[in-house]
């Protein structure tokens, strides 16, 4: 038995699962899984993806010609991230919709932000349907 333990191979295993563990644990969930960012409204980095995502959506809107749907951003109200090859921002942003100055509606986006790359790119962008 005790020449098992001190196996290579099961004392990589044991340092794999203990380092798991601990990555799980300091993310404050599931590696790889969705966290939420405390906070948005004071996070400039949110609130500038958010801005981000608001003018990417109304220059796909302008190259189809669709002018009228364009939104104005007001802000981001929720938000989570994900490591990916990136990281992957799920945000609520609160726009105002056809340049009407009325109500506000709530419209959900995705980014992914490669910094090693200094890129962004806008996945989705869509009225809530919560």
């Amino acid at each position: 038995m005790a020449a098992l333990i001190r196996s290579p191979a099961v004392i990589l295993a044991i340092l794999t699962i203990s380092a798991c563990i601990a990555c799980t644990a300091s993310y404050g969930g599931l590696v790889g899984g969705r966290s939420k960012i405390p906070d948005v409204k004071a996070n400039k980095e949110v609130q500038d993806l958010g801005r981000f995502s608001v003018e990417e959506h109304n220059r796909m809107l302008r190259q189809a010609q669709k002018e009228e749907e364009q939104v104005t951003f007001v802000e981001v109200v929720e938000a989570q991230q994900q490591v990916v090859s990136g990281i992957k921002y799920y945000m609520k942003i609160s726009a105002t919709q056809g340049g009407d100055g009325g109500d506000s509606r709530i419209f959900e986006s995705v980014v992914v932000v490669k910094p090693w790359l200094r890129s962004k790119q806008l996945l989705n962008f869509a009225p809530s349907t919560q």
